[in-house]
């Protein structure tokens, strides 16, 4: 099974605002993709999901993937408030419809494929991966 490493980010100005995402797809044998994308009016949560379905989206075989992100909603989203959520019918545990659901909805059924291992740094830290994902979603932002 390939191992693949995904580094993403999601950037908004104004939050709602235009925003965009960056994933950076790096291959075991040092092949690296980037895939980014925007919207005219999103959030930065949005933007952060994004980032994540379109890198997993982008892999054309089953693999192991280590998702590195600097958003606190992805990962313990990912790895701990979804069973909950799907469990009680997408509601939070005070019983509010979550949030992107749909988003959430296609990044389970997309990480699902693959060996997902969820690993948060902290953002603007000096990871290369991740401060490059950072500036591709700045840029991918519509004006």
């Amino acid at each position: 099974m390939k191992h693949v490493t995904i580094y993403t980010d999601g950037a908004c100005e104004g939050n709602p605002g235009p925003g965009g995402f960056a994933a950076i797809i790096e291959e075991e044998e040092g092949e690296t993709r980037d895939v980014t994308g925007g919207e005219p009016h999103t959030t930065n949560n949005r933007m952060e999901l994004k980032a994540v379905i379109a890198g997993l989206g982008a892999l054309d075989e089953t693999s192991r993937v280590r998702v590195v992100t600097d958003s606190q909603y992805v990962a313990k989203g990912m790895t701990s408030w979804i069973h909950g959520w799907r469990r009680r019918g997408w509601k939070t545990a005070s019983g509010s419809p979550v949030k992107n659901r749909e988003l959430w909805e296609e990044l389970y059924t997309l990480a699902k494929r693959h060996q997902v291992q969820w690993e948060w740094v902290r953002g603007h830290d000096g990871h290369p991966g991740n401060e490059r994902a950072d500036t591709l979603a700045k840029e991918a932002v519509p004006r």
